[in-house]
C-alpha cells in the first residue's frame, strides 16, 4: 500500500498570529516544527513519499532537505485547497492513501503512526485524530485518496467524522496525545513544552523564545 504524507504550510510570515511573539520567533519556530515533523515521517517505514504544499521558501529549502515533493500553491487560498492540490498529485501518481498532518505538531514520532494506521482496514477508510482542544483536525487518513473532501474549519475533527460516514464504513476516531499536541497560541506552547517527550526539540523551542 502506497501512502503519503501531506504538509500544508501556510507563510511563515502568516502564521500562528494568535502567539505572543516576535515575528522572527514566529518564523524560527515555524521553521523548527517543519523540520521535526519532516524528520519523523521521513523515518517512518508506513510512508513512502511527503508532500508539501506552500509557497513559503524556507518551507520549501527545509522539504528538499528531507526529499519531499514540493507543490507550490500561490494562491495559498487555504488548508482544504492546499490539499485538493496534493490529492491531486496522489490520484496522477497512484497512491492508495494519504495522511493529512498540519506543520505544528512536533512531538509526533513513528510509533504514533503506526499505531494510527494499525485501524486501517482497505480498502476504504478513514481515520481522524482530533487536536487537543477537540477543535481541529491533527491527522486525516483517507483511503482512496479522493474518499472525501477535506473541512479544516472550527471544530473541523467533527465535520470530518460526519462526512466520512457518509462515504465508508470504516470511520476511526484515535487519541493519539503526541499528535493532538499543536501549537496554536501561548497557552499551547507552554503545556508542549511542558511535555517530557523530545526534549532536543524542547531545548531548540527554548533557544527561540529566549531571542530577540
Amino acid at each position: 500500500m502506497k501512502i503519503a504524507a501531506i504538509i500544508p504550510v501556510k507563510t511563515f510570515s502568516n502564521a500562528k498570529t494568535r502567539l505572543d511573539l516576535s515575528q522572527q520567533q514566529k518564523e524560527d519556530l515555524c521553521k523548527i516544527m517543519l523540520e521535526e515533523i519532516l524528520h519523523t515521517i521521513s523515518i517512518s517505514p508506513q510512508i513512502e513519499k511527503t508532500i508539501i504544499v506552500t509557497k513559503e521558501k524556507k518551507a520549501i529549502e527545509v522539504g528538499e532537505k528531507f526529499n519531499a515533493v514540493i507543490i507550490v500553491d500561490q494562491e495559498e487560498e487555504s488548508v482544504n485547497s492546499a490539499v485538493a492540490l496534493a490529492d491531486k498529485y496522489l490520484l496522477e501518481n497512484n497512491f492508495d492513501a494519504s495522511i493529512v498532518f498540519p506543520q505544528d505538531i512536533p512531538h509526533i514520532k513513528t510509533q504514533d503512526i503506526d499505531f494510527m494506521l494499525n485501524y486501517k482496514a482497505p480498502p476504504n477508510f478513514a481515520i481522524v485524530v482530533p487536536s487537543r482542544r477537540f477543535d481541529g483536525t491533527n491527522a486525516l487518513v483517507r483511503m482512496p485518496v479522493d474518499l472525501m473532501e477535506t473541512h479544516y474549519d472550527e471544530d473541523s475533527y467533527k465535520i470530518h467524522m460526519s462526512t466520512a460516514k457518509e462515504h465508508t464504513l470504516n470511520v476511526a476516531l484515535i487519541f493519539v496525545n503526541r499528535i493532538m499536541l499543536d501549537v496554536d497560541n501561548n497557552e499551547d506552547l507552554e503545556f508542549l513544552l511542558g511535555q517530557n517527550e523530545k526534549p532536543q526539540i524542547t531545548e531548540k523551542i527554548k533557544k527561540i523564545l529566549e531571542s530577540k
